[in-house]
């Protein structure tokens, strides 16, 4: 591989000698025979220049050439700029540019079997151009049925649609597999450490661990993965809400009558301490009762005035 300016003025100067030769024998007096010869020689020196052209190629920021001499690989040039390679080289085309997909919600079963949807956006990019090149088929669904060509002549975008559909299927599989280690949350156990829900960026990682294992063959490499869509799916969604509901609803309740106690026991003893009034265990447990329903209401109180005695 030379520099591309260089080898191009070498190429323009070099034609510029064959047209002048070529004007200098034409012109000259020498015998039909020798004329004929320099004649042949410039005309096959010619036919060389031009097939020098053909080795010039440009290469953009994050765009690399695969190398094919005669089916024999020869190497990738990675390295932007403008370059002179063997014009027999056929050169593939590849972009390295990172690429994003947001994977359409799939339905899985989790750990305890219970139907989720769950989505992914996956972020990725070719870092492997040999791997990538030979190692899987990367004619994508527009060429299918049709000749196969080769990989030199292939559009780039042809080539990167078929490494998006290798990486939609993988990243289906790995996604299926991680749905299924683990359950969606910890209603069933409460002792389960990892939950799709609540594992965050822990189930991220082991997700991109996964996709990365099996899209090494094709030389792709995963750059981030994350969960962005989790939920149960539509055929138990509303058994699962209720059921989330009744919990949240328990939850609450506990909380309200822990801090109800609190507070007939802080009003108890400030009545105790400051000797506003002497309660007996009977008077002690109508005020606990009353202050229970007041506090544990969720209708505000009626206030009733007792003319009586707690007795009669």
């Amino acid at each position: 591989m030379l520099s591309g300016i260089p080898t191009l003025l070498a190429n323009l100067l070099f034609l510029g000698a064959i047209v002048y030769a070529m004007v200098l024998v034409i012109g000259s007096d020498l015998s039909s025979t020798l004329k004929g010869i320099f004649i042949t020689l410039n005309v096959i020196l010619f036919i060389l220049n031009c097939i020098f052209w053909f080795g010039f190629m440009l290469i953009e920021p994050n765009e690399a050439r695969v190398m094919v001499f005669f089916g024999k690989y020869r190497g990738t040039v990675k390295q932007n700029g403008f370059f002179w390679v063997n014009p027999f080289y056929s050169d593939g085309k590849l972009t390295l540019r990172a690429r994003n997909m947001d994977a359409e919600p799939i339905k899985v079963n989790d750990k305890n079997g219970n139907p989720i949807l769950i989505g992914q956006v996956i972020v990725w990019k070719v870092a492997d151009t040999y791997k990538a090149s030979f190692e899987i088929d990367n004619t994508s669904k527009s060429t299918l049925g049709q000749n196969q060509v080769h990989i030199g002549q292939m559009l780039v975008s042809d080539k990167m649609r078929a490494y998006e559909h290798f990486v939609k299927v993988q990243s289906d599989a790995a996604l299926r597999f991680v749905a299924g280690q683990y359950a969606y949350d910890n209603s069933i156990d409460e002792d389960e450490k990892m939950t799709l829900r609540a594992g965050g960026e822990d189930i991220n990682h082991i997700l991109e661990k996964q996709l990365n294992e099996r899209l090494a063959l094709a030389g792709i490499e995963v750059l981030e993965a994350r969960i962005n869509n989790l939920a149960y799916a539509p055929e138990i969604a509303a058994v699962m809400l209720r059921r989330q509901q009744a919990d949240a609803i328990i939850a609450a309740r506990e909380k309200i009558v822990e801090g109800a106690v609190g507070m007939v026991k802080h009003a108890l003893d400030k009545l105790s301490q400051e000797g506003v009034v002497e309660l007996d265990s009977d008077k002690k447990a109508a005020m606990v009762s009353n202050l229970l329903v007041v506090l544990c209401s969720e209708e505000n109180a009626q206030p009733i005035i007792n003319s009586g005695t707690l007795y009669n």
